[in-house]
C-alpha cells in the first residue's frame, strides 16, 4: 500500500490545474461498548482519506474545486485530482484568493503515521469490569463507550510546502442507572492516551450521584442560583467560539458586530468589553494537555476558514483578555476586511478566570439554595444578534441546600447565551481538563475550563425529559 507521502507527492505530480494541495489523513481508531454491565463490542478501525484541493486561474481571479474521499492507491487519488481539477477549471473567481503559503519538508515529514490499537485498553478493560461487579452489587447498570483514534495529517502543496502533524484523540462516556431504570447519571472525559482513567471511579461517582436522586423534588421553571459544571461550560464555551467569525461579525450578522455607539467605521466589537474583567478565553496549539495542529488546516472555504490559509503556522491566540474582545476567528480576507490580524481557527479552547479557585466542590459548599447541573444536551443557537442558546437539562440536576445536595429535581429547558454568562457569573472554580457531552463526542474535544456558579440562570420551561 502506497504511503501517506506517496499519495500528497502523486496527486500535486498528477494535478495540471495551477495550483494544488494534497491533504492526506490517516487514522486508526480503537473502541470497546457495554451495556448492563457487560462489555458488548469493540473494535479497530483504520482509514485514509484524502481532500486534494485545486487552484485554475480564470477570467477575474482564481476558482478553486476540493474534491475529498476515502483513498489508499494512487489510482483513487488520481479520480481525485480529475474531479478537483475540473472543478476548478469550471469554478468562478473565490473571493477568498490568496497566495498559497509556500514552505519546505519538516523534519518529521518522512516519519511514518502514528497508530493506536486495542491494546490502549489494558489497563482500563480489566477495571471495567471490576467495576461492573460493583454496579451489580448496588443494583445499578452502567453503559458506556470509550474511543481512542490517533490520526496523522499530511499536507503537501506545489508551493513546496510539507507538513506533518500526529494528533491523538480519546474520550470515554458512562450513563449509570438505577435497576428500575427510574434515575440516571452521566460522566464523560478527554484523555490523549487512557492512562490518566481510572474505569474504577466510574460506578464510584455514578453511585454518588444516583444516591443524590432518592430524594425526588419538583421545581417550576425560574432563574436560579446555578452551577455548571466544567463540561457544561465548555458545551457553552464552544458555541461562543464557534459563532466568532469575523466575516459574519464584520456583516452585522452575529453577537460580535458592532452595536450602536461604537466608533464610526468600526464594524466589530473587538476591543471592546465583553466579560468580566479577569476572563480569559485562548486557544494554544502548545497548551499541555490539549496539544493540536500548529498550522492552519481546511478542506473548503467558508467564513471562518479558506483553502488559501493551509500551512499558516498557529500559536497562542487570545480571543478574550482581561474581559476584552481581542481577536475573532480570521482568514486572510476577513481581515483585510476588519483591518486585524489573521487569527485562524484553533482546535482547542481554554476559559481561565483570574481567582478562580477551588473545585466545583467548593462551589457548592458556598450556595446555600440552587442548582447543580452535570450535563446539557441539543443546545441550539435561538438569536445569533445575542447568541442565545436554548438547550436541555440531562441525567441530572440536584438541589443544592445550606451547601450540601439534597436531592434531584426534574429537567429543564434553559435560554441562555454564553457571552452574557461571562457577566454574571459570581464565582469560578479553578481551570482544569473538561470535555463538552454535546460537541466532545464528534467535534471538539479538547477543551479546559471552570466550573461556574450564575446566580440568575434561566430555566425557561420544565422539560419531561428523562
Amino acid at each position: 500500500m502506497a504511503t501517506p507521502q506517496q499519495l500528497v507527492e502523486h496527486a500535486l505530480a498528477s494535478s495540471t490545474a495551477d495550483d494544488c494541495i494534497a491533504i492526506v489523513s490517516n487514522g486508526t481508531h480503537a473502541n470497546l461498548r457495554w451495556a448492563n454491565n457487560t462489555l458488548t463490542t469493540n473494535g479497530v478501525m483504520h482509514d485514509v482519506h484524502v481532500t486534494v484541493i485545486s487552484f485554475a486561474r480564470v477570467d477575474g481571479g482564481v476558482a478553486t474545486g476540493s474534491v475529498s474521499g476515502s483513498a489508499s492507491t494512487p489510482e483513487r487519488v488520481g479520480e481525485l485530482v480529475a474531479a478537483a481539477d475540473a472543478a476548478a477549471r469550471a469554478g468562478s473567481p473565490a473571493e477568498d484568493e490568496a497566495g498559497l503559503i509556500a514552505g519546505a519538508a519538516g523534519d518529521d515529514w518522512d516519519d511514518e503515521p502514528g497508530s493506536t490499537d486495542i491494546h490502549v485498553y489494558d489497563d482500563l478493560a480489566p477495571a471495567l469490569g471490576e467495576a461492573f461487579k460493583r454496579a451489580d452489587a448496588g443494583a445499578r447498570v452502567l453503559y458506556g463507550f470509550v474511543n481512542h483514534g490517533v490520526t496523522t495529517t499530511y499536507v503537501g502543496s506545489s508551493t513546496g510546502l510539507r507538513l506533518r502533524h500526529v494528533q491523538p484523540t480519546g474520550h470515554y462516556g458512562c450513563t449509570g442507572k438505577t435497576s428500575d431504570r427510574a434515575r440516571s447519571a452521566w460522566i464523560g472525559g478527554a484523555t490523549r492516551d487512557f492512562a490518566d482513567v481510572d474505569a474504577l471511579s466510574f460506578d464510584e461517582r455514578l453511585a454518588v450521584r444516583l444516591g443524590w436522586g432518592e430524594r425526588q423534588v419538583d421545581l417550576p421553571a425560574g432563574r436560579y442560583d446555578t452551577i455548571l459544571p466544567p463540561s457544561s461550560v465548555a458545551d457553552l464555551m464552544i458555541d461562543a467560539y464557534w459563532y466568532a467569525g469575523a466575516r459574519t461579525a464584520h456583516e452585522g450578522q452575529s453577537a460580535y458586530s458592532a452595536r450602536a455607539g461604537s466608533p464610526e467605521g468600526q464594524t466589530t466589537r473587538i476591543g471592546e468589553s465583553i466579560a468580566k474583567p479577569g476572563v480569559q478565553l485562548l486557544s494554544d496549539p502548545a497548551y499541555p494537555g490539549l496539544e493540536c495542529a500548529p498550522f492552519a488546516l481546511a478542506t473548503s472555504s467558508g467564513n471562518e476558514q479558506s483553502v488559501f490559509d493551509n500551512g499558516i503556522p498557529l500559536g497562542r491566540t487570545h480571543w478574550i483578555q482581561d474581559g476584552v474582545l481581542r481577536a475573532l476567528l480570521q482568514t486572510r480576507q476577513s481581515a483585510q476586511m476588519t483591518g486585524q490580524t489573521v487569527t485562524p481557527y484553533v482546535d482547542n479552547l481554554v476559559l481561565e478566570i483570574d481567582g478562580g479557585s477551588g473545585t466545583i466542590d467548593d462551589l457548592v459548599a458556598g450556595t446555600e439554595r440552587g442548582l447543580l447541573l452535570t450535563c446539557l444536551w441539543y443546545i441550539r443557537e435561538v438569536d445569533a444578534q445575542s447568541l442565545l442558546l436554548t438547550g436541555l437539562t440531562r441525567d441530572g440536576v440536584y438541589l443544592i441546600e445550606n451547601g450540601e445536595i439534597t436531592g434531584e429535581v426534574n429537567n429543564f429547558r434553559f435560554n441562555e447565551s454564553p457571552l452574557d454568562l461571562l457577566t454574571r457569573f459570581t464565582h469560578a472554580s479553578e481551570t482544569a481538563p473538561s470535555f463538552s457531552r454535546e460537541w466532545g463526542d464528534d467535534y471538539f474535544s479538547r477543551t479546559a475550563t471552570p466550573a461556574l456558579r450564575v446566580p440568575d440562570f434561566n430555566m425557561s420551561s420544565v422539560s419531561q425529559a428523562r
